[in-house]
């Protein structure tokens, strides 16, 4: 069976930190992160990155379409 590595791009400014995509992650990628951005959410970000498969959960929950899932077949 093929193995993934992913990668979760966030856009910082646009996530209102509401922690649906957090709650999404079957592999518990994804955290709120200590600072704010300049609207004063805490944003998410990727705490494991090593953990991700790429499965874009995250990505489907957004509710303002501010993450991009990244995949890679690994050899």
């Amino acid at each position: 069976m093929a193995k993934f590595k992913g990668a979760v791009v966030v856009n910082t400014e646009r996530c209102k930190g509401c922690d649906l995509c957090v709650q999404a992650c079957p592999s518990h990628v994804l955290g709120l992160a200590d600072q704010v951005n300049s609207k004063g959410y805490h944003y998410s970000e990727m705490k494991h990155e090593d953990d991700c498969v790429g499965c874009s959960a995250c990505g489907y929950v957004c509710p303002d379409a501010c993450i991009t899932v990244y995949k890679v077949k690994i050899q």
